[in-house]
C-alpha cells in the first residue's frame, strides 16, 4: 500500500509511531496528484514545492495536534493567506486574502498539510461549473459546488478536505464518488472566512475515507464523539423515503433498501418512518431562503462587477423574494426543526435517507437543475441537522451508490458514534437491482 492510499486515522497512527514522515506522505500524494489530475481536474491550486517545504517543517518539530502531518484539500471559496481564493469567478482571479477562514486555520494549527484548493462552482452557488470528473470514473459526474474536493478524496488525491453545503453540495458529492462525508450541525462550525450563499443555511463540513477520519476532524472542531458506541443491536432506525421520493432513481431505492437490509440483518430495528405533516413544506421553504439571501449575499458582486458576474448569478440577485416571504421561511423552518427534533427518543436513534437520486450521471449532460440536484439533501439542510453519508457499494453501471444518515440538532457525536457502528453494517460490494 502507497501511503496516499492510507486513510487519515491508519496514516496519523503511523505518523505518531514515527513509521511514516510528513514529507513521505506529503510526496506519495503529490505523485497521485501527478498521476490523476488531468483525467480528474479537482483541484484549482496546488504548489507542490511548497507543500514539501511545509511537510520538511512538519516533520522538525513536536506534532502540533490530531492532524499532524495529514494531507487536506480546501473548498476554493474558502480564505487562504498562502493561496489564491478565486471562488470559480473572473472577479476573484488572483484573490490573496490577507490571512486565513477560520476553519482553515484550525486545521492549519493541528497540524494538517494544505495541499491546494479544490475546484467549486462560482462561489459555490450557481452559474459557472467546474470542469471536475468523478474521482471513481472520469466520465461520470463528481456532484455539486463541493465536486472538487469530493473528487480528490475519492480518486485519493487528498486524505480529507473540507467543503460546504448551503443545499445537497456536500452530501451528495459524496455518495457519486463513493466517500464518507459529516455536514455537522448548523452553527457548530464557524463560517467566518467563507463566501456565504445563504446564511441561514451555509454549513462548513468535511469528507473522509471512512467515518473515524470524519470523527477525527470533528474532534478538531470540538465534537465530542462518544468511545462508547450504541451497537447495531436494538438500534431504533427510521427509514425514511421523505416527501420527494418520487425523484428517486432504481439505483437510490436499491442502495437505501439494501442498506436497510444489511441493518436488519446485523439487529438493527429498522421501521419505515413517515414524516409529520409539516415537514412536507420544509424543501419549498429552504428554496425561499436560498434565494431571499442569496440575492443579498452576492449583491456587491452584482453592483460592481456585473459585465463578470455570470448571467445565473445576476439572475439570482435579480429574483423576487420579499420580505415577507423570508421571514415566514425563517419562522416556519424554527417550527419544523423543533417537530423533527422531537422525533428522536426511545423510538428513533436514528434516520437513515438517500443522499441522492441515484448514481452520478455522465458528466458531458451537465449540472441538473439546482432544485432537482439537492431534492434529497435540501430538507436536511434547512432543519440544521446532522448528516453523515455512507457508501453502500456499487451499482449495475460500476458507480457507487449511498445513504445518509440523519440525527437531531447538536447530537452531532452521537450520530458519529452510530455511523460507526452503521457503516460496518451497510457497507458491500455491490447494490442488486
Amino acid at each position: 500500500m502507497q501511503p496516499y492510499e492510507l486513510s487519515a486515522t491508519e496514516a496519523a497512527g503511523l505518523i505518531a509511531a514515527g513509521e511514516l514522515s510528513c514529507e513521505e506522505l506529503a510526496r506519495s500524494t503529490l505523485m497521485r496528484i501527478q498521476e490523476c489530475e488531468s483525467a480528474i481536474r479537482a483541484w484549482s491550486y496546488v504548489n507542490a514545492d511548497e507543500v514539501v517545504r511545509n511537510a520538511r517543517e512538519l516533520d522538525k518539530g513536536i506534532p502540533r495536534g490530531a492532524l499532524h502531518g495529514l494531507t487536506l484539500g480546501v473548498k476554493d471559496m474558502i480564505d487562504t493567506f498562502d493561496m489564491p481564493t478565486s471562488h470559480n469567478s473572473p472577479i476573484y482571479y488572483g484573490h490573496r486574502p490577507s490571512k486565513d477562514a477560520a476553519s482553515v486555520a484550525i486545521v492549519r494549527q493541528r497540524g494538517a498539510q494544505i495541499l491546494g484548493k479544490t475546484e467549486t462552482a462560482e462561489f459555490a452557488a450557481g452559474g459557472r461549473f467546474p470542469n471536475t470528473r468523478n474521482g471513481r470514473n472520469p466520465r461520470y459526474s463528481p456532484g455539486a459546488s463541493s465536486s472538487g474536493s469530493a473528487a480528490a478524496v475519492g480518486a485519493g488525491m487528498a486524505q480529507l478536505a473540507l467543503a460546504t453545503q448551503t443545499g445537497g453540495s456536500l452530501i451528495r458529492p459524496a455518495a457519486y464518488n463513493g466517500i464518507h462525508g459529516f455536514k455537522p450541525t448548523h452553527g457548530l462550525v464557524s463560517t467566518e472566512g467563507a463566501k456565504t450563499f445563504a446564511p441561514s443555511l451555509d454549513t462548513i463540513g468535511w469528507y473522509g475515507r471512512s467515518v473515524a477520519d470524519l470523527a477525527l476532524m470533528a474532534s478538531v472542531f470540538r465534537i465530542a464523539v462518544p468511545e462508547e458506541r450504541p451497537g447495531i443491536r436494538g438500534l431504533r432506525v427510521g427509514l425514511c423515503r421523505g416527501p420527494n421520493w418520487q425523484h428517486i432513481e432504481a439505483g437510490g431505492e436499491a442502495a437505501l433498501l439494501a442498506a436497510a437490509r444489511r441493518l436488519e440483518d446485523a439487529g438493527a430495528i429498522v421501521e419505515d418512518l413517515d414524516l409529520p405533516e409539516e415537514l412536507e413544506r420544509a424543501t419549498a421553504l429552504h428554496g425561499v431562503l436560498m434565494r431571499g439571501e442569496g440575492r443579498v449575499s452576492f449583491f456587491n458582486e452584482y453592483v460592481q462587477h456585473y459585465p463578470m458576474l455570470h448571467e445565473g448569478m445576476r439572475s439570482l440577485v435579480e429574483g423576487a423574494v420579499s420580505s415577507a416571504d423570508l421571514i415566514q421561511a425563517h419562522d416556519g423552518l424554527a417550527q419544523c426543526r423543533r417537530v423533527f427534533d422531537g422525533l428522536f427518543g426511545k423510538d428513533l436513534d436514528v434516520v437513515i435517507t438517500p443522499p441522492a437520486s441515484g448514481e452520478a450521471p455522465l458528466a458531458d449532460a451537465g449540472p441538473p437543475p439546482m432544485t432537482s440536484a439537492m431534492v434529497f439533501c435540501a430538507m436536511w439542510t434547512a432543519l440544521h441537522v446532522p448528516c453523515v453519508a455512507l457508501p453502500v457499494g456499487d451499482g449495475r453501471d460500476g458507480l457507487p451508490l449511498g445513504v445518509q444518515l440523519i440525527g437531531a440538532r447538536g447530537l452531532d457525536g452521537r450520530l458519529l458514534a452510530i455511523s460507526h457502528d452503521v457503516a460496518e453494517a451497510v457497507t458491500g460490494d455491490d447494490v442488486r437491482y
